[in-house]
């Protein structure tokens, strides 16, 4: 039996993309300007896009946690012909982020599993690439909270997934060996091979049913991890010692 179970927070419990695709389209249509009749999907992709570019950034050290805000803001509106000054593009982005505060929430499926794991003496807590104040913020407004033993962030261990060292922290501070642990994570290399390389057992959620490149089918396969479409099953496999 699976003593431990870890989770990434984002776009596995808690619905990230969801969030940052209606905060940005809330917020254009408040500032409106050089968006008015900009194409929704396409400032949806861009804003995706740059979140990934900046916060990888911001992850390797090359921006702090405010600059890969700041930066992702400017680039944004540069694209659409709007030049913004330091204060300007880390302005824009606050008024973004309210927006994106009030769409916080989970996934339909989150709660319910861990409630299960809980119920039937599985451990739970979370492993996330980012800032703890940010993080814990997030934890708090969508009830998760009363609901983990221990949060391990990135930011305040100074590793980030996919590096070994942050999954057998946390191993450690729940006193469990990685063998008996899993983590589940929505980035098949970051979360699920990441983790499997790691010692723990590694599973990937899959809620867009993406497509997977013949290396990574590879190592999915090398190293056994379990492919899942919601959480809904993740505690029975647990029970039986599947994702272990």
């Amino acid at each position: 039996m699976t003593e431990l179970v870890l989770f990434d927070l984002d776009d596995t419990l808690f619905a990230h993309r969801e969030a940052v695709e209606d905060g940005i389209l809330r917020h254009l249509g408040v500032v409106r300007g050089p968006f008015v009749g900009a194409d929704p999907m396409a400032a949806q992709s861009l804003w995706r896009d740059l979140e990934e570019e900046h916060y990888h950034s911001y992850l390797a050290g090359r921006l702090d946690f405010h600059g890969q805000r700041r930066e992702r803001a400017r680039d944004f509106c540069a694209a659409y012909n709007l030049v913004l000054d330091d204060a300007s593009a880390s302005a824009w982005f606050e008024s973004y982020f309210v927006h994106y505060r009030d769409s916080w929430r989970l996934h339909g499926d989150a709660l319910a599993c861990l409630d299960a794991l809980t119920n039937a003496g599985v451990r739970v807590g979370l492993i996330t690439n980012g800032d703890l104040e940010f993080q814990s913020e997030k934890i708090r407004r969508v009830g998760l909270a009363d609901r983990v033993e221990h949060v391990i962030t990135s930011g305040e261990l100074g590793v980030a997934k996919p590096d070994a060292r942050i999954f057998h922290h946390a191993c450690s501070v729940f006193g469990v060996e990685p063998s008996a642990a899993a983590y589940v994570g929505d980035r098949l290399r970051t979360d699920a091979i990441g983790a499997a390389a790691s010692g723990l057992a590694g599973i990937w959620i899959d809620r867009r049913a993406v497509s997977v490149t013949p290396d990574d089918a590879a190592d999915m396969s090398r190293l056994g991890i379990l492919r899942i479409a919601t959480l809904a099953g993740l505690p029975s496999a647990a029970r039986s010692g599947t994702p272990a």
